[in-house]
């Protein structure tokens, strides 16, 4: 009897499946995500049947006899990618790569495979580029080892047998939506497409213990084209963000089983590939102005290490009806928050005035301690008040206008007396939480509310 073909609506979000199409997905909620699937149905098997054929593929052990000791990270030779990762690439990990086009996502893989080539074997597979393509590429990058394998190839099922044959010591696939299984009838790069290939490479790359990297595209909202499930199946998902027209890209862990999310690794982009950049602090500096209204210095936690960043806010009379708001490495939903509070708690009108924030580098902060900094430069702008080139701000705003405490208040502030910053505004409930060397000219400055900080300024 042959087979039945149906059709089926997938949404592209969450993979919920429906046999009609919905203008909202049921399962998450998102508008206009279902797309049709068109799925040829596989003959059914007995419940008895199926008992009989199914076999353990695992036995319950306890946990305490679970040995980590043999447990081995590959270094990959670049002390910020092992950072993201937290402490190297794990064995048997399946680590997704995204970020915009031409962001350098392959550009690592090979730098990568130039350090590791030298003591494993590599198999590097390309759906998107020839194998010529890939040899032009790295030699650029002056990639040559013998330990490299290169394979041009969008079949998973073949490229799987690749591997379980050549048993390399790291895969690397560029990329997950040029992959395809011939038995499903949708196009490559679908949901239904993305989510098999992903399983797949998922089964083979923990039963052979091999790690293995895939690249995945984004769509035009940032986040990895396919399926929202993807990312629960992988071990880690790394996201380079920046705008690729600059030469510094931020490669940061949004999702990392063996290490934490918080960290982030700062390249810069040349002639010979990307390079590390040790200290991000002293590289988002560069070139402040100097005798200019509006701008402040921040420091931001990226897990173990305090980023120092210069925060500029513009405030000037609105030429339309509605003051216009613009955010950019800031969210947008917390500057108003702040505005309302410079208003409300403070008497900084801006009603009726355009304001801009913009977070100078490409850098994104999202941590609360950044609060102060930002309305200091608002307010610096608004009354046309100086920030001294001394200064660093940090501190949480709550509603009310107060300044609340943050975590490691010590690392920040030794952070800014190593860059040579002379005068730290902070929370009071911080002062007594912070311990300077014996050799620092740092002077903290505990600020209890907004104006406070501002009547520390001089205005």
């Amino acid at each position: 009897m042959a087979s039945k073909i149906k059709s089926l609506y997938v949404c592209s979000e969450c993979g919920y499946e429906s046999a009609k199409w919905y203008g909202k997905c049921p399962g998450c909620g998102d508008w206009n995500t279902m797309t049709e699937e068109v799925r040829e149905a596989s003959p059914r098997t007995s419940l008895s049947a199926a008992r009989q054929i199914r076999k353990p593929s695992s036995f319950p052990v306890a946990i305490t006899e679970i040995s980590t000791e043999d447990e081995e990270r590959y270094y990959t030779g670049s002390k910020e990618l092992d950072r993201v990762l937290g402490g190297g690439i794990v064995k048997g990990s399946l680590v997704l790569l995204g970020g915009d086009p031409g962001i350098g996502k392959s550009t690592i893989l090979l730098q990568v495979c130039s350090h590791l080539g030298q003591i494993l074997k590599i198999l590097y597979i390309s759906g998107e580029e020839s194998k010529r393509q890939i040899k032009l590429r790295a030699s650029r990058l002056g990639v040559n080892c013998s330990n490299l394998l290169v394979m041009t190839e969008t079949d998973v099922e073949i490229v799987a047998a690749q591997i379980e044959q050549e048993k390399p010591d790291l895969v690397m696939i560029d990329s997950i939506q040029t992959m395809n299984f011939k038995e499903l009838n949708s196009s490559p790069g679908s949901v239904t497409q993305v989510r098999e290939c992903t399983n797949l490479l998922m089964r083979t790359s923990k039963a052979l213990d091999i790690p293995c990297i895939i690249v995945g595209h984004v769509n035009k909202d940032g986040a990895i084209a396919g399926p929202k499930v993807l990312e629960h199946i992988v071990d880690a998902v790394l996201y380079f963000e920046g705008d690729k027209q600059m030469s510094y890209r931020i490669l940061r862990a949004v999702k990392n089983r063996y290490g934490s999310t918080n960290e982030i690794g700062v390249f810069k982009m040349g002639d010979t590939g990307l390079s590390e950049v040790e200290n991000p602090s002293l590289m988002l500096l560069s070139g402040r102005p100097k005798n200019v209204s509006g701008t402040c210095v921040a420091c931001a936690m990226e897990g173990s290490r305090p980023i120092l960043a210069e925060i500029q806010g513009l405030v000037t009379n609105s030429g339309y009806g509605n003051p216009r708001r613009m955010s950019t490495g800031f969210d947008y939903n917390r500057m108003s928050m702040l505005l309302a509070v410079l208003e409300k708690r403070c008497g900084y009108f801006f009603s009726s005035l355009d304001a801009y924030i913009n977070v100078v580098g490409g850098l994104r902060l999202d941590e609360p301690a950044t609060d102060l900094a930002v309305t200091v430069a608002l307010v610096s702008s608004l009354k046309d008040i100086v920030v001294s080139d001394d200064i660093l701000a940090f501190g949480e705003v709550d509603l009310t206008g107060e300044i609340r405490a943050v975590s490691n208040a010590s690392l920040r502030v030794n952070e800014a007396s190593r860059l040579g910053f002379k005068r730290c505004l902070l929370p009071y409930h911080n002062l007594s939480g912070v311990t300077l060397p014996d050799d620092s000219e740092m002077q903290l400055i505990g600020v209890r509310n907004i104006r406070d900080a501002v009547a520390a300024l001089g205005g």
